[in-house]
């Protein structure tokens, strides 16, 4: 197998932007300190921020719809135990309309605050705790 050195430019840096800056000659070391610091300043920057934020809103919307679903399945489970009569007589739509009204039942319980599970994926999930939990 043959590599080809010709693509490798020790010379060069590039650059996010997918431009390339000559470093003259800096040492890997040098070059990979250049490389973190951009990378920190580009976190630290008000739009990461932003970005940050609306991952952590979809975060917490994904837990509380994991959360509903759950709830969901929970109360069906808990319905089908429950005998069923003849008093109000049988409609076609009963258990289509008794099952869409559970759907958005545990919607709201969900954003409510349900049982805690949403909260506990939420501080499961999200790379705030984690990076808090390493700092201590």
């Amino acid at each position: 197998m043959k590599i080809n050195n010709n693509l490798i430019q020790p010379n060069t840096i590039p650059v996010s932007s997918g431009a390339v800056v000559p470093d003259q000659g800096a040492s890997f070391a040098d070059r990979l300190a250049k490389a973190v610091q951009e990378s920190e300043q580009s976190t630290k920057s008000p739009a990461s921020d932003s970005i940050k934020q609306s991952e952590d809103a979809k975060l917490k919307t994904a837990c509380q719809e994991m959360e509903a679903v759950f709830l969901n399945m929970m109360l069906s489970r808990m319905r089908a135990t429950v005998p069923k009569t003849k008093l109000l007589g049988e409609t076609s739509g009963e258990e289509t309309m008794q099952s869409l009204l559970d759907t958005e039942l545990t919607k709201d319980m969900a954003k409510a605050g349900g049982m805690g599970l949403a909260d506990m994926l939420y501080r499961q999930l999200s790379k705030n705790t984690v990076k808090g939990q390493a700092a201590q």
